[in-house]
């Protein structure tokens, strides 16, 4: 079984960093796809970024392309997701998602991960 857990969330003042950690744990092959959601209330929960873990692909949503940085840690079966110029409309609950290996073209679409984590706060203050 694969079990995802974030942390790292908290609260940042705009053009701030957070650091987001997601670790994994289970069968490697089911978990070979990590991404990265975030959700605000009363919105559908979004794709952050993503990334293929054995091939290193990284894939972004255009709203964080140059600002975020998607990275994988094998020796300790780690995710992390570096946020930088943070904006107050980056404010929302992220969560880390796994699910066997995806083609790209789809690693954007959240019905797809088969694991989620219970998320993280982060909050940008203007």
């Amino acid at each position: 079984q694969v079990q995802v857990v974030e942390s790292g969330g908290g609260l940042v003042q705009a053009g701030g960093s957070l650091r987001l950690s997601c670790a994994a744990s289970g069968p490697t092959y089911m978990r070979d796809t990590m991404g990265w959601f975030r959700q605000t209330p009363g919105k559908e929960r979004e794709f952050v970024a993503a990334i293929a873990w054995r091939a290193g692909t990284t894939y972004y949503a255009d709203s964080v392309k140059g600002r975020f940085t998607i990275s994988r840690d094998n020796g300790k079966n780690t995710v992390y997701l570096q946020m930088n110029s943070l904006k107050p409309e980056d404010t929302a609950v992220y969560y880390c998602a796994a699910t066997p290996p995806l083609p790209g073209t789809v690693v954007v679409e959240r019905i797809r991960y088969n694991y989620w984590g219970q998320g993280t706060q982060v909050t940008v203050s203007s």
